[in-house]
């Protein structure tokens, strides 16, 4: 009972205030990362780290020829290294961002309680929505050859001298506007129902009453559907078709998971930090021990989803297929080989094995630990995913890891902002009590 009373004091609503001291952390982030960038770039540039086989070469004049020309190569893979890195990186976020409201909108339509205190949360994930689909239509813009060779010049020509019989065979599917209107199409879908729930929800803040709810349920539904159509096709776009002879008809499934379990991995992480600061005081285990148990499931799912995939094309043995796990295990002298175990470590085995217990899933110190290793471990899930089809044997880690750096603090930054629109606790919704009093 005394919590009740609490809970309908003036103080239930919580207002995120601006920290000057999280905002410094926000730009350190961005300006570390921007330290790494720029050690990478010179790392790049000088080829530290690179082994070289030009110490046979005879001629003095051959050798300054090889070095011009070893250099002039030397930028273009690094432009396409920070082109690659940034779609990399943002496309990671952009997926977390939509996860946001996808596991608002299933709360919703499951008329779900306990998932009220971390409501906003969700909410604020959609902030990177709009800068990081500009940003993404303005790489595939720009920088498309570099990411995609079906984009090239001649690929899909007949008679020409890079002509391509198996990418000519996806013309129909693959020219520059079709995907750049598919692309605004999806992210335009996901935008509007991220911007159209949060509307809702202010306007339930502000007026109370069941009305809000029930049109958001609405908006939810239809949301799910086209989620369900656009997140698969997205797959296929942004990361499949990087690998434009190769495609897995599990693909779009395995990319959701991965959204899905850092977009979880997300949520917690943000609920502990704002705990940890004195906010979402009606949050408590229980709510943890739910989200707790989301990552344990849902990593089991990507797991399986991920095997699924692999012994299908392990046994089969086609070329055509085996062609991608051949380049991620020993493939460009095993560049990606020791990434490929890392990421089933940290992906399935960590997780399934730190958060067996109930207990594990009720202290923050072991959700923020195993929050962090999930959402690192699906950023290189991506890394592995576009890496080899684009940089090759090129591929490195400190300026993909600058690059993530700076956009991860952006995000924040934005994020954060969102955060502070609005209570945390969203008083009027019908559901705050179930959620205030959760247990499991």
């Amino acid at each position: 009972m005394a919590t009740l009373t609490h809970h309908h004091e003036p103080a239930a609503v919580e207002q995120l205030a601006h920290s000057p001291k999280a905002q410094r952390t926000f730009m350190t982030i961005i300006g570390a990362g921007i330290l790494v960038l720029l050690i990478g770039i010179v790392a790049a540039l000088m080829h530290w780290g690179e082994h070289h086989e030009a110490a046979g070469e005879a001629a003095g004049h051959l050798n300054a020829a090889h070095d011009a020309s070893a250099t002039e190569e030397g930028h273009s893979v690094l432009i396409r290294r920070i082109v690659v890195s940034l779609w990399h990186s943002n496309l990671f976020l952009v997926g977390v961002s939509g996860i946001g409201t996808v596991f608002m909108a299933i709360q919703y339509v499951a008329y779900a309680g306990w998932s009220v205190v971390v409501k906003r949360i969700n909410e604020a994930l959609g902030a990177w929505l709009i800068p990081g689909g500009i940003l993404m239509v303005l790489l595939f813009v720009v920088g498309r050859h570099d990411i995609f060779h079906w984009t090239e010049d001649g690929v899909m020509t007949k008679g020409s001298a890079t002509y391509d019989k198996i990418i000519a065979g996806k013309s129909g599917f693959l020219t520059f506007s079709f995907y750049l209107i598919r692309m605004i199409i999806y992210l335009g879908i996901w935008i509007y129902f991220t911007w159209r729930l949060r509307q809702l929800s202010l306007q339930e803040d502000l007026n109370g009453g069941t009305r809000y709810f029930h049109t958001s349920i609405n908006a939810a539904a239809l949301f799910l559907v086209l989620y369900a159509v656009t997140s698969s096709m997205a797959a296929w776009d942004w990361v499949m078709s990087v690998d434009v002879h190769w495609f897995s008809t599990m693909f779009g499934w395995y990319v959701f998971a991965s959204w899905w379990v850092s977009g979880i991995a997300a949520t917690t992480l943000i609920a502990i930090f704002l705990k940890q600061a004195g906010y979402l005081r009606f949050m408590n285990a229980n709510h943890f021990h739910d989200l707790g148990k989301l990552m344990f499931g849902f990593s089991i799912f990507w797991t399986y989803v991920w095997f699924a995939q692999f012994m299908l094309i392990w046994y089969a043995n086609l070329p055509e297929e085996a062609v991608y796990y051949n380049q991620r295990l020993g493939g460009f002298n095993g560049s990606y080989t020791w990434i490929f175990y890392f990421n089933l470590v940290i992906n399935f085995a960590f997780p399934f094995l730190v958060l067996m217990t109930r207990d594990a899933k009720r202290q923050m110190i072991i959700m923020k630990i195993v929050c962090i290793a999930i959402l690192v471990g699906h950023w290189s899930d991506f890394y592995l995913m576009i890496m080899p089809g684009t940089l090759k044997g090129n591929n490195g880690f400190l300026i993909e890891i600058g690059i993530a750096m700076i956009l991860l603090g952006a995000f924040l930054i934005l994020l954060t902002r969102r955060l502070a629109e609005a209570s945390l606790i969203p008083v009027n919704h019908p559901f705050v009590e179930e959620s205030v009093h959760h247990t499991t």
